[in-house]
């Protein structure tokens, strides 16, 4: 028989009684490679664990985010929005006949009131919300007590109970002004002379219940208390400056399967309404939640599975690379056995088949523990997270889903076989008369030709085009089709790089290990080592490329995006706390008991008015001391282009009013007109500002204020507490709300899921660094002769591992500095194409995460070459030569 034929029918040694050799075959070389199989299989382990806690963590984020957008719809199966009538918006008749629908289970006027709101000196203006419907209508959760059922009962959120210090069977008093019937009406100078004055009413409310509001739906508020709908309904019709109904909430007997609507179910919503009622819009909570994370994120829908799935698809590319190597390594180890194999009958398909057959076995049963663990990990978290108080509540339990299970699975088995197809075809290469003469193992050496060069320079040409054509399309608005440019440019030039590794390379670490080669001979050796096999100093290194430019490319971005998001935010809650006093007799009182709150460091006065701006009637701008305001908003820059004769207006504000950058507005009061020179500016709430000089020179009547403040190294909710608390001692109080806590509940949410993907990326290092270990052990045996040479010649021991721990350290530091470099550009550039329509992206350089993945490196290396380097040591000079 030949030694070269295919046949699979050849009875291997030991193999008699079985119809199945190869099977055979692989499960002697697995006992007898268990030690290396162990590596791979931690690489797999950890990818396929990588892979379910990304699937898992992808829908935690995705509910959490959208619970967290959506808060104030709660658990709501349908949200209809109609303007009503003219000027009362929803009718109660459109509510009832709501509410009456076959299929609908309870239906939640969407409706707030503020009230005066106090437990002797403790409290002030307070946010009331009604009492749920339906559980499932309302942000707010019952925690103790029981919901009010009556007139005179109130429920109180748990914050608003601490800052009144009061409980559940205790009595808190509530001040409102009753105005008479018509007063809203009333086109009357003075309605009170035509319709009498306004009553101040003083009622006493049992507090029934205490609620917690998991999703801070309330937050900016302080939180909230809660009243029978009736009630609310009814001291919102006593004041004539109520906000009207437009929204319903609505539960329904059956949930709804899907995220669409059935038609049936949305026209009879809409034939509800009466014909003097607008056109409702019938929607899921979880559409509405969509275009508020749309209007948040700057009209982009940002879908986090997608973003870490594609993480996980580069750790199972370097466990991909880990696997290679580590079957490279078993094939080498293996040369005088798979030779005798082949001298005695063994044919080149049956080896071929056994090494596919062991990395099925490898990628499956370390796929099914990675899983395990993964949900493990996963479950971990879910339990350990409450401990860090992240503001935001998390589901108990992971929710295992089939595609958790079977996609890790299959990715983990099948990426493990695609990376043992080139080892297995250096297994059938082995010759028969190798196992008959000393030889050294094969080495991983290549070819490397002009074919590389052209391609690779193409490559990275083409995608660094690409990348700046990404970027230039999402700094132009059109960040959809940058993102695609951007991955795609950024890919080929990463591919284009990594193609030509073993070109430059081996160079590189050899030009840096000039500076180490004279600490003496084992140095030298160590930097010559990187040169004399460039495809194996290529390989090594490649893997630990990838892991850090990945890593260092997140870092940045992230940090890219923290940055930026704080830029919107200060931007989106330009002040930290207002608060808005009853009576514009109070204001000065009002302003010097916030500015005396500790933790307040600076305030300003803003003053509200309604005028005609380039020729619109009953506009409302606001006015200030811009020496002031500067001191007290976080977007001071903007601030600082306040100055007298000037107004500041938003982009879409200016083009609602046909203005532009520099365009003169002429702005009306009851005393006068003045021409004012147009600001854009990019902080919405500080739109329509201009400088209270001018405002003094066109107005002094109708007007209301509000005292905005700017909080510094405190913790914005508890100073938000402070400021109710030193303004409910000021007579009339004044209503506060801390956009710092809403902003603050957003920066938490924001580091919460940058470091969720950085910490996920940072198993991609781990894995790499495997890759370095097995590649370094290869390395070893490649070079047992050589080895045994220079001990045979007088190297010592100590010697032998420092120029293996030298060669794994300038390996690792070369895959480390230049993933940094790359890491960081790529870093730049994704965040200028995903975040240019949330604003200004601010660009950072991280680093701290930078020196920690570089020092990581380096020790990693070094730690690396530990067992190698006893094998090598641990092996006799006349041994080694007397066997190969």
């Amino acid at each position: 028989m030949s030694t070269n034929s295919p046949t699979t029918t050849t009875r291997i040694p030991g193999s008699a009684g079985t119809s199945f050799p190869t099977v055979r075959l692989t499960w002697g070389q697995m006992r007898r490679s268990t030690g290396r199989l162990t590596a791979a299989g931690v690489a797999i382990l950890i990818s396929t664990a990588f892979v379910t806690v990304t699937l898992l963590a992808g829908g935690v984020i995705n509910g959490t985010t959208r619970d967290m957008v959506a808060a104030g719809y709660a658990q709501a199966d349908v949200v209809v929005s109609s303007p009503g009538t003219e000027t009362n918006g929803i009718a109660e008749a459109d509510i009832e006949a709501v509410a009456a629908l076959d299929g609908v289970a309870s239906v939640q006027p969407v409706m707030t009131w503020f009230g005066d709101l106090r437990n002797g000196g403790k409290g002030g203006f307070q946010m009331f919300a009604p009492v749920p419907a339906d559980p499932r209508l309302s942000p707010l959760e019952l925690a103790d007590g029981a919901w009010p059922s009556g007139a005179g009962e109130v429920a109180l959120s748990t914050k608003v109970a601490e800052r009144m210090e009061v409980g559940v069977g205790d009595t808190v008093t509530l001040n409102r002004t009753v105005y008479p019937e018509g007063w809203a009406e009333s086109e009357a100078d003075d309605p009170a002379a035509e319709l009498g004055e306004p009553e101040d009413v003083t009622e006493t409310l049992t507090v029934t219940g205490l609620a917690d509001d998991p999703y801070g739906a309330y937050t900016p508020y302080g939180g909230a208390a809660a009243v029978p709908a009736a009630t609310l309904a009814a001291w919102n019709a006593a004041e004539p400056y109520s906000d009207p109904v437009t929204e319903l909430l609505v539960a329904l007997d059956t949930p709804l399967q899907g995220d669409e609507i059935p038609a049936a179910l949305s026209e009879a919503v809409q034939g509800a309404f009466s014909a003097d009622a607008g056109e409702a819009t019938v929607q899921t909570t979880e559409q509405v939640a969509a275009e508020q994370t749309a209007a948040q994120t700057g009209g982009e829908d940002l879908v986090f599975l997608v973003f870490v799935l594609t993480f996980a698809a580069i750790a199972l590319l370097i466990a991909a690379m880990v696997i290679t190597n580590t079957f490279q390594v078993l094939v080498a180890q293996r040369t005088r056995t798979l030779a005798l194999l082949r001298c005695i009958g063994a044919g080149a398909g049956q080896l071929y088949r056994s090494v596919l057959l062991e990395a099925a076995i490898l990628g499956v049963v370390a796929s099914a523990v990675g899983i395990v663990v993964g949900a493990a990990l996963a479950q971990v978290a879910l339990l350990v997270a409450p401990s860090f108080d992240l503001g935001v509540p998390l589901p108990t339990t992971i929710t295992l889903t089939w595609q958790a299970v079977v996609l890790p699975l299959a990715v983990g088995a099948g990426v493990t076989v695609l990376a043992a197809l080139a080892p297995a075809r250096s297994a059938t290469r082995v010759a028969p008369l190798a196992a008959l003469r000393p030889s050294d193992a094969p080495t991983l050496r290549a070819r490397t030709g002009r074919a590389r060069l052209v391609i690779s320079l193409l490559c990275v040409i083409g995608g660094f085009a690409g990348l700046a054509i990404g970027v230039a399309l999402g700094m132009g608005g059109q960040p959809q089709f940058g993102l695609i440019a951007a991955v795609g440019g950024g890919s080929l030039a990463f591919f284009g790089v990594v193609l030509s590794a073993v070109l430059w390379l081996p160079r590189v670490a050899a030009g840096l290990g000039a500076l180490v080669s004279r600490t003496g001979p084992a140095a030298r050796l160590a930097v010559a080592n990187t040169l004399r096999n460039p495809r194996r100093t290529a390989a090594t290194s490649t893997a630990l490329l990838i892991g850090v430019t990945l890593v260092t490319m997140m870092s940045t971005g992230a940090a890219s995006a923290r940055m930026s998001a704080d830029s919107l935010l200060d931007e989106t809650f330009p002040y930290d706390v207002s608060a808005s006093p009853s009576d514009e007799r109070y204001v000065d009182d009002v302003r010097e008991a916030v500015a005396g709150t500790d933790g307040v460091t600076d305030t300003v006065l803003v003053t509200n008015t309604s005028v005609t701006v380039a020729g619109v009637e009953d506009l409302s701008i606001a006015a200030a001391d811009p020496h002031d305001l500067a001191a007290v908003v976080n977007v001071a820059e903007e601030a600082e282009r306040l100055v007298d004769g000037s107004i500041l207006l938003t982009q879409d504000a200016a083009d609602s009013l046909d203005l532009g950058e520099g365009d003169t507005a002429t702005v009306e009061g009851t005393d006068g007109a003045i021409d004012l020179t147009v600001v854009i500016t990019t902080a919405d709430p500080l739109s329509s500002m201009i400088t209270a000089a001018d405002l003094a020179r066109i107005t002094t009547a109708d007007q209301w204020s509000d005292v905005w403040a700017h909080i510094d190294g405190s913790d914005p909710a508890a100073a938000l507490t402070d400021v109710q608390n030193a303004v409910a001692e000021v007579d009339g109080g004044a209503f506060v709300m801390g956009p710092a806590a809403q902003a603050a509940q957003f920066r938490q949410v924001v580091d919460v899921i940058l470091g969720i993907v950085v910490g996920l990326l940072a198993v991609a290092v781990v894995i790499a660094l495997i890759g370095v270990t097995n590649t370094l052990s290869l390395s070893v045996i490649e070079r047992t002769r050589e080895s045994a040479t220079l001990r045979a010649i007088g190297l010592g021991k100590d010697q032998l591992r420092g120029m293996l721990a030298v060669e794994g350290m300038l390996i690792a530091g070369v895959g480390a500095v230049l993933g940094i470099v790359l890491g960081l550009v790529f870093g730049w550039a994704g965040a200028a194409t995903a975040l240019s329509l949330m604003g200004d992206v601010r660009y950072a350089v991280p680093w701290l995460d930078i020196t920690l993945v570089l020092v990581i490196a380096l020790v990693a290396g070094l730690l690396a070459s530990v067992i190698p380097a006893r094998a090598a040591a641990r092996t006799s000079p006349v041994a080694a030569l007397g066997v190969e």
